[in-house]
């Protein structure tokens, strides 16, 4: 077990090194900033997700899909971001509760 945390260690190290290695002028190029600018919108993304739509190694469809589908709808109306939250845990908390 050990050896796998310090081995991972090392990787996220060296990922990191290779970054602040990587030439100003790479960086500075429109296309790399575009798409450092939509990674974490796409990891995130990504999360909900998995967290949204699994269970071990499963797809599945349960109450916190339709707590996310509520928090979609009303995100989309404008709705603001803690009534938002709000909305989806009350969902999927009734949803739970009635099953």
């Amino acid at each position: 077990m050990w050896t796998a945390i310090l081995l991972g260690s090392l990787g996220v190290y060296l990922l990191k090194l290779a970054g602040l290695c990587v030439p100003e002028s790479v960086l500075k190029r429109r296309r790399v900033q575009e798409i450092s600018a939509l990674l974490p919108v796409a990891l995130l993304a990504a999360l909900v997700a998995v967290q949204t739509f699994s269970r071990g190694h499963g797809l599945v469809l349960d109450a916190r899909a339709a707590g996310f589908g509520v928090a979609v709808v009303a995100a989309l109306l404008r709705a603001p971001f803690l009534l938002v939250v709000a909305l989806g845990a009350a969902t999927a908390a009734l949803l739970r509760l009635m099953s």
